[in-house]
């Protein structure tokens, strides 16, 4: 095992580009006697987990999981901080480790990795108390280099505006990236045609991977159909009836209860996550629209499952549009992330709203509203200064009030303390 370990680091070592969440699983494996790091597959958990590790089981091997089944524990034999990767494949290590936690006080035990959601039947423990979940997205932007981060997030809580920054980027370029994806092998792996990866992606989701979280069988032709119709309304409050009807306009009949399963498996696999409506105060008065957004965990999937090339998206600036803010909600997140906030969106009874309403722990805001092009930035800068007014007696002042931008330029505040940045220059 040790071998193996030292085999895999020394690839690793030199290859390894650091991750945002690198700094949460260190600390969390000072604090925890386990780790769990989740997100989708090909998202980079196992070369970050290994990167941790002094020892490396794989969860997944037909011989671990003939050993699993039989005695667990004895799998768990060597040096911590022990690497379970992909735990969901011999899920009997789950409470194996969880009981070793209980019976030893040290901390960083264990990092397990997984592309599906932990357990929560009766038949395994969750794990509350034991391991501290870090959630891992695709590569951000400032990640993958194609952002510089002159404009900091965590800078723009405490100033609350920017000075003058150029952009390198611009519309097709932010189209590029929507359809390159964050993906490590795409970015950094020589893969050729990038866009391949979300398409096999989504293949394979089709295939098999749907059915981890329960094991039931589901039809790949309505998982695809099921996915086109979420990548169609990305970004927005739809209801699982609307899939529904889409769904079966593609033909043949679909309930709206076999589409919500397929939404949640969706889900548990980290193929689509929701943005849940922001509440100003914990006794707002307020009327708020509570529906959660949609979004694939990443952009590409959209624009791979509509079979969007980067040529065609660009021809569709709506769509583009749609799937920019897909891309700008992961970003987001992976910054807000690293400062433990939290990334929801807002509307009201009234229409006022916010693509994105980034909170702090400590009750610290801000809102983001996202436009391709700067002829929407008036708008914008509009709506966010009315949001501000209607809210701050609830919530406070906001931190910032910012436009995300595709369209390159420069990152600036404007005379109404507005900022715009373009999604090139922003980072943690």
């Amino acid at each position: 095992m040790q071998d193996r370990l030292r085999s895999i680091k020394n690839n690793v070592e030199g290859k390894y580009r650091p991750r945002l969440s690198d700094t949460a699983i260190s600390e969390m494996l000072s604090s925890f006697g386990g780790v769990l790091i989740t997100g989708p597959k090909w998202c980079g958990k196992s070369w970050s987990g290994i990167r941790h590790a002094n020892s490396v089981v794989f969860a997944d091997d037909d011989a671990t999981k003939e050993r699993a089944a039989l005695d667990p524990r004895s799998v768990l034999d060597g040096d911590y901080p022990m690497l379970v990767d992909e735990w969901q494949e011999s899920p009997k290590l789950w409470d194996a480790a969880r009981r070793e936690i209980d019976f030893n006080t040290k901390k960083g035990l264990f990092i397990f990795t997984g592309s599906v959601t932990p357990p929560t039947d009766s038949a395994s423990h969750s794990g509350t108390g034991r391991f501290a979940v870090v959630q891992m997205r695709p590569l951000s932007l400032f990640e993958s280099g194609d952002s510089k981060g002159t404009v900091s997030l965590s800078r723009l809580f405490s100033e609350g505006r920017t000075d003058p920054v150029p952009s390198e980027s611009g519309y097709l370029e932010t189209v590029r990236l929507i359809c390159r994806g964050g993906w490590p092998a795409g970015v950094w792996g020589g893969a050729g045609d990038a866009t391949r990866i979300p398409q096999q992606y989504l293949n394979t989701v089709a295939r098999s991977d749907i059915s981890r979280p329960d094991g039931k069988s589901r039809d790949p032709s309505i998982v695809r159909k099921v996915m086109r119709s979420v990548a169609r309304n990305s970004a927005t409050m739809v209801k699982s009836s609307v899939i529904s009807a889409d769904v079966s306009c593609d033909g043949g009949r679909v309930s709206d209860q076999t589409v919500r399963a397929y939404l949640e498996s969706l889900k548990q696999i980290f193929m689509i996550e929701e943005q849940k409506a922001w509440t100003p105060s914990l006794r707002s008065k307020t009327r708020i629209r509570a529906s959660p957004k949609i979004h694939f965990t990443d952009p590409s999937l959209a624009a791979a499952a509509l079979n969007a090339s980067p040529d065609v998206l660009s021809r569709d600036p709506k769509t583009a549009g749609l799937l920019f803010e897909s891309l700008c909600h992961r970003d987001v997140c992976a910054y807000s992330d690293s400062m433990t906030g939290e990334v929801c969106h807002y509307r009201d009874d009234s229409g006022l709203e916010a693509d994105s309403i980034i909170q702090l722990a400590d009750g610290r805001w801000g809102a983001v509203e996202v436009k391709l092009g700067p002829h929407e930035y008036d708008k914008a800068a509009s709506s966010l200064s009315r949001l501000k007014e209607k809210v701050c007696d609830e919530a406070g002042e906001p931190s910032f009030l910012m436009i995300l931008s595709g369209s390159g330029g420069m990152a600036y505040t404007r005379p109404d303390g507005v900022t715009v940045v373009p999604i090139d220059c922003l980072g943690p």
